[in-house]
């Protein structure tokens, strides 16, 4: 379990090298063009993640397993997509499965790359792109709505209960707001996500910016962080051909080209960071001999939901977890002087997992 990013923007803002980039392949082609990407381009990286390193270290593992995350890389929307202009709206339903939206806004100006409405403007594209989300929303909302209606009328009650949520995710849209900003309540967002709607996924908006503004942003990026805080958002400050080029080099050469530019942290690990706030995901660990690994949970899972992320049975069968904080596990040097120390605890299954916890489950099947 990571989380699975959906990559959106208008053609030509930096989409594809980003995804290149992040991705460290060449899976989708970067061009100079309107709909270079003709296919949804999955890509599967690790999550950066120091501890892991240090926990392996201490464990003596033979291997070391990072979590994943998914980037959905979705060709340049346009104006009209929801009604088949561009490439259409085959491209809209790749997205109703990713765990939240990036939207990618050029922030940057260059001649020799043409932007499809001859201007940049960051906030105009946003409008663009969300516009089209939104339509692609209602339209599918209106086509269940006329059998839910049926249904309801006979007394169904899941239908009533549906057809409430489709009302309110329309008279949002309608008044031109995305869905995100419905007030839901929390009995019904369970059936609320199941509508899968794009507007109501958590946002993420990466200013693409130009190499010279990567560490400090410009006029353009800062647009684009007024509007997240304004939203409730999160943003985050990229330069698509700096991570490009960082994906060519050695992690010692990385780590010298970040410092002459000013950089602390690729933009892949701001990337995640991020999109891990924007959705309360966390962190825990196991280690032993044969490996150490980290497994991403939502904050606020009690052990045996964190159990369940590395199976169903361990879920079931949970007995209880012995948990050392991270801290202890490092600066006493591992499990043995952990439990000799008092520092390894034996939780159940009220205990609320935190960020960093190292972990070994008992269950039984």
């Amino acid at each position: 379990m990571g989380f699975k990013c959906g990559i959106v923007g208008l053609p030509n803002v930096g989409k594809s090298t980003l995804f290149n980039a992040l991705t460290q392949t060449a899976a989708a082609q970067a061009a100079n063009y309107p709909f270079c990407t003709i296919e949804p381009n999955v890509g599967d990286v690790a999550v950066p993640e120091p501890r892991l390193a240090k926990i392996a270290a201490i464990a003596e593992s033979k291997e070391i397993i990072p979590a994943r995350m998914n980037f959905v890389d979705i060709a340049g929307l346009v104006a009209g997509a929801s009604k088949g202009e561009g490439l259409g709206n085959q491209f809209l339903a790749n997205i109703r499965e990713t765990d939240a939206i990036a939207y990618v806004l050029r922030c940057f100006e260059d001649d020799d790359i043409t932007h499809v409405d001859g201007r940049i403007d960051p906030l105009a594209d946003l409008e663009t792109v969300e516009t089209e989300l939104m339509l692609a929303d209602m339209e599918s909302l209106e086509k269940r709505r006329s059998n839910l209606e049926k249904k309801a009328r006979t007394g169904d009650k899941d239908a009533k209960a549906a057809l409430k949520l489709v009302d309110i995710a329309l008279e949002q849209l309608q008044a031109g707001k995305p869905a995100r900003f419905a007030t839901i309540d929390k009995e019904d967002e369970k059936e609320w996500r199941k509508l899968q709607l794009l507007t109501s996924k958590p946002v993420l908006f990466i200013a693409n910016v130009d190499e010279e503004s990567a560490a400090e942003g410009n006029e353009y990026s800062q647009r684009v962080i007024d509007r997240a805080k304004q939203e409730d958002a999160e943003a985050v400050v990229i330069s698509a051909k700096i991570e490009s080029e960082l994906a060519l080099l050695e992690d010692d050469e990385r780590a010298e080209y970040l410092e002459t530019i000013g950089l602390e942290e690729p933009g892949l690990d701001r990337l995640i960071q991020t999109g891990y706030s924007l959705l309360g995901l966390q962190t825990y660990f196991t280690a032993g001999p044969k490996e150490a690994r980290a497994w991403t949970f939502h904050k606020g899972w009690t052990a045996p939901k964190c159990a369940g992320v590395i199976h169903g049975d361990f879920e079931k069968g949970f007995i209880r977890a012995e948990t050392i904080a991270y801290d202890d596990y490092v600066s006493l040097g591992g499990e043995a002087a952990a439990r000799e120390a008092g520092k390894l605890r034996q939780e159940g299954k009220e205990y609320v997992v935190k960020d960093g916890d190292v972990l070994h489950f008992k269950f039984n099947v």
